[in-house]
């Protein structure tokens, strides 16, 4: 993933200096761009809750700063705000995850919460509705990965997102931002085991996602629409491949989609 990552970040970067030659304010974009791969490269290097979810936000706060680049324009001005209220949602979900796990397991240590999820905990009351922690704490990570990685009921900011420059587009739709969910449930992959509901939700959910984001492909017109609704779709597979514990294949797909996306892209 770290391979992924540098490697699509310093080809859009070395494409970003021909296409903003041109516009007086290249400095400032590059800027953010770096910003965007710093927060990026902290996500997938993390090796606590902690970490990730300070990349996490920080990829999320560059990300509306790139999309808002050309900030004369309406359209991008409403997509910026689009995307960043969208992955608040998301956000949000992440957070109680994170704080259920440490409420759980009172550490947010990725090795010692797998170690100790395979022991029996006690279930959850919430309004008078019996719980299962490891389920709900699954499901609450699973929201966040909704929110970044455009699926099914959060996924209307990603075609918004194609008011940024082309190289945006790139970063944002191949390489980093939209994988970060699929690459969140393979990190927490012995978590989600533990949890056979939230497994039926995740491959619902993507199944769900890669057949309705192609069939609303389709019907576009404008094609940077198009390629964000096929971003849509083969984010679905990969979720879809995670809900079937299939995470190897989910991740190879998510290395293969980056590559080939950043490079229609640029």
């Amino acid at each position: 993933m770290l391979i992924v990552v540098t490697f699509i970040s310093s080809l859009v970067h070395l494409y970003s200096i021909s296409y903003m030659s041109e516009d007086p304010h290249s400095p400032r974009f590059m800027c953010y761009l770096s910003i965007f791969t710093f927060f990026m490269l902290m996500l997938v290097t993390g090796d606590n809750f902690l970490q990730l979810f300070l990349g996490w936000e920080g990829v999320g706060l560059a990300s509306y700063l790139l999309i808002h680049f050309w900030f004369t324009r309406l359209q991008a001005d409403k997509a910026a705000i689009k995307a960043m209220l969208v992955n608040r949602v998301g956000d949000f979900g992440l957070a109680l995850g994170i704080f259920g796990c440490f409420t759980l397991f009172q550490t947010v240590d990725f090795s010692t919460i797998f170690a100790c999820a395979s022991a029996p905990r006690n279930e959850w009351i919430f309004c008078n509705m019996r719980l299962n922690a490891i389920t709900l704490i699954c499901i609450l990570l699973f929201i966040g990965a909704v929110g970044k990685s455009a699926q099914i009921g959060l996924h209307t900011w990603l075609p918004d997102a194609m008011e940024g420059p082309t190289p945006v587009s790139a970063l944002i739709h191949a390489a980093t931002m939209v994988t970060a969910g699929v690459f969140m449930i393979a990190r927490c992959s012995p978590l989600f085991e533990y949890s056979p509901t939230a497994l039926i939700v995740i491959t619902f959910a993507g199944a769900m996602t890669s057949f309705l984001a192609a069939t609303t492909g389709i019907l576009q017109n404008d094609l940077k629409r198009v390629i964000a609704y096929s971003t849509c779709s083969q984010l679905g597979y990969m979720i879809f491949a995670c809900g079937i514990s299939n995470y190897s294949v989910s991740v190879f797909h998510l290395m293969n989609h980056a590559f080939f996306k950043a490079l229609l892209f640029l």
